[in-house]
């Protein structure tokens, strides 16, 4: 296991603490179990999917949640074995390979990535995201005017005349 010290960052940059905090969190979280298995491809030039190996579980029994720039994905099993009330019979396994066990996944997204759809298929869950940049950070052509250049004299002529006018 290795630890970074990320102090020089925070003595030598200025507004990048965000960064170095992200990246703290990033090792943090590195040494999670694993599970479940994912996949994360970019699908565009600013869309990406998520893809999250969640075979025995149902829609009802998952949880997608964006807050603040984190994306969570629960998934929490309805017990299996027979309920206290007297209900089904407990299941008895010879072997138990499916790791229908709760799990809790986070995903740290880029500022203005946004989830735009999810869908479980076979198994599968996959989660649509997309950069969304708002209009004001939108590159935008700005038009060249082609009206009379102001001359220095012109400039201090309407000056003086204000002066005088006073």
């Amino acid at each position: 296991m290795r630890t970074y010290d990320f102090t020089p960052l925070y003595r030598s940059a200025v507004g990048f603490d965000r960064l170095a905090n992200l990246l703290e969190s990033a090792a943090r979280t590195s040494q999670d179990t694993g599970y479940p298995p994912y996949n994360i491809e970019t699908t565009g030039e600013n869309a990406y999917r998520i893809e999250i190996a969640v075979a025995g579980f149902t829609p009802d029994e998952l949880n997608i949640e964006v807050k603040e720039n984190l994306l969570t994905v629960t998934g929490r099993k309805t017990a299996n074995d027979a309920s206290l009330d007297g209900g089904a019979p407990q299941k008895t396994y010879l072997h138990r390979g499916l790791a229908e066990r709760d799990f809790e996944r986070r995903f740290q997204l880029a500022d203005y990535v946004v989830v735009t759809e999810a869908n479980l298929v076979n198994g599968l869950l996959s989660i649509a995201l997309k950069r969304e940049l708002p209009e004001a950070l939108k590159p935008r052509r700005i038009e060249i005017g082609a009206g009379t250049p102001l001359i220095e004299g012109q400039v201090q002529g309407k000056a003086e005349k204000a002066a005088k006018a006073a």
